[in-house]
C-alpha cells in the first residue's frame, strides 16, 4: 500500500514540473504581440511622412527641367523698364527660371553679370544694354558659348546683329514714336490758337531729350519737330539739352529754363514721361496749370504716371511705348531659341530684315486713354 502511495505521489510531481516548464510560453507571446504593436504603429506615420516627400519632389524636378534664362535691365530705378520687367516676370512664370540682374547704369558691371550667368549654365540670355554699343562684347561672350541672345529695348548696331546668327533684337520702330508725338503736336497747336502767346504764327518749343546715341533719344528729337514742320508749322528751338531719361533731370532744366526765357516757352517736348512728368514738377512750382497759366507738355511711354496727367489737364498726350508686349515678345524668342526653336515659334510676332522683332506704338490723349489703361492691367 505504501509502495503504491509513493508511486502516485511520484507521478504526480514529474506531471507537475513538466506543466511548470510549458506553461511560461503562453505569457511570452502576449508581450510579443504588445511590442509588435506600437511598431506597426510608428510605421505608419513614417509612410505618411514619406507621401508628402514624393509629392514634394515631383514638382523640385519639374522645375529642374524648366529652362533657365539670363536677363539684365540697364537699371532697375528706369520707370518704363519697370514695367517692361514685371511683364518679363509674369510671362516667364511656369515657364522658364530667369536670372534677372540691375546693371546699375553700368556698361561693365552688366558685362560681369553675363559671364556670371553663363557660368550658372544658362540656356539663353535676353539683355537689355546698359550702352548699345557694348552689344559687340556680350555678342562675343555669347558666341564663344554657343548661346542664343536676344537684347531688347536698346538696339545693337545692325552690324552687330549681322556679326551672329544667333542673335535677335525687341524693341519698337524708334522713327514711328517721334512721328506720333509729332502729330499730337501738331494736332493740339491747330485746336488751340491761344497756345501762341506772342501771336507770331511760329511755336516756340524746348526739348528734353534722353541719352545721347540712344537710338529712340536720337528718332524721336528729329521725327517729332519734323512732323511738325511738315505740317506747315513754324518752329523755333529755344533749348534743347539731354535729360537722360531722368524725372531729376527734367525738373532741373526746365527750372533753368523757365528762369531763362519764362513765359515765352510756348511748347515743352519730352522724349519720354519721365522727363516730362520732372518738367510738369517745375512748372506747378512756378503756379502753372492752375487758372489761365498753361504751358503744353508731351511725353513718349504712356506710362500709368503719365496717364494721370493727362487725365488732370497737365500732359497733353503720349505715346504708348507698349511694355507688355515687349516683355512678352522677348521671353517668347528667349524661350523659344532656349529650347532649340525657331524663335517665332508659336507666336504671332514677325521679324523685319534685321532679326528684329517690332512691337507697335499708339499715340495716347485724353480721347483714347482706356486703350492704354487697358495695357497695365
Amino acid at each position: 500500500m505504501n509502495k503504491k502511495l509513493w508511486f502516485v505521489l511520484s507521478s504526480m510531481l514529474v506531471l507537475v514540473m513538466l506543466l511548470s516548464a510549458c506553461s511560461p510560453a503562453a505569457p511570452t507571446a502576449a508581450p510579443a504581440a504588445e511590442e509588435a504593436a506600437p511598431a506597426a504603429e510608428e510605421a505608419a506615420p513614417a509612410a505618411e511622412e514619406a507621401a508628402p516627400a514624393a509629392e514634394e519632389a515631383a514638382p523640385a524636378a519639374e522645375e529642374a527641367a524648366l529652362p533657365k534664362i539670363g536677363f539684365t535691365i540697364y537699371k532697375y530705378d528706369d520707370n518704363f523698364m519697370s514695367f517692361v520687367r514685371r511683364a518679363i516676370e509674369t510671362n516667364a512664370e511656369g515657364k522658364a527660371e530667369i536670372l534677372m540682374n540691375d546693371s546699375q547704369n553700368d556698361q561693365a558691371k552688366q558685362n560681369e553679370q553675363v559671364d556670371t550667368m553663363i557660368s550658372k549654365g544658362v540656356q539663353s540670355l535676353a539683355i537689355n544694354l546698359v550702352n548699345p554699343q557694348g552689344a559687340s562684347a556680350i555678342i562675343k561672350k555669347a558666341e564663344e558659348e554657343g548661346l542664343p541672345v536676344v537684347f531688347f529695348n536698346k538696339e545693337p548696331s545692325a552690324e552687330d546683329m549681322a556679326s551672329y546668327d544667333k542673335c535677335w533684337y525687341v524693341g519698337t520702330n524708334s522713327a514711328e514714336s517721334g512721328i506720333m508725338q509729332g502729330q499730337i503736336i501738331v494736332d493740339t497747336w491747330k485746336a488751340n490758337p491761344d497756345w501762341d502767346k506772342n501771336g507770331d504764327g511760329v511755336m516756340q518749343y524746348v526739348l528734353l531729350k534722353g541719352e545721347p546715341g540712344h537710338p529712340d533719344a536720337e528718332a524721336r528729337t528729329k521725327y517729332a519737330v519734323e512732323t511738325v514742320v511738315e505740317a506747315g508749322i513754324p518752329v523755333e528751338e529755344l533749348e534743347l539739352q539731354t535729360g537722360m531719361w531722368d524725372s531729376v533731370k527734367g525738373k532741373e532744366l526746365m527750372d533753368a529754363w523757365l528762369a531763362k526765357h519764362g513765359d515765352a516757352i510756348e511748347y515743352v517736348i519730352a522724349n519720354n514721361d519721365a522727363m516730362a512728368l520732372g518738367a510738369i514738377a517745375s512748372l506747378q512750382a512756378e503756379g502753372y496749370f492752375t487758372g489761365d497759366k498753361f504751358m503744353p507738355v508731351v511725353g513718349v511711354d504712356a506710362i500709368p504716371d503719365a496717364l494721370v496727367q493727362i487725365k488732370e489737364g497737365t500732359l497733353v498726350g503720349s505715346v504708348l511705348n507698349d511694355a507688355a508686349n515687349q516683355g512678352k515678345a522677348t521671353v517668347d524668342l528667349a524661350l523659344n531659341v532656349a529650347l532649340g526653336k525657331d524663335p517665332l515659334d508659336g507666336t504671332d510676332w514677325t521679324l523685319d530684315e534685321v532679326k528684329a522683332v517690332r512691337v507697335p506704338y499708339l499715340g495716347i490723349t485724353l480721347d483714347n486713354i482706356a486703350v492704354a489703361e487697358e495695357s497695365y492691367k
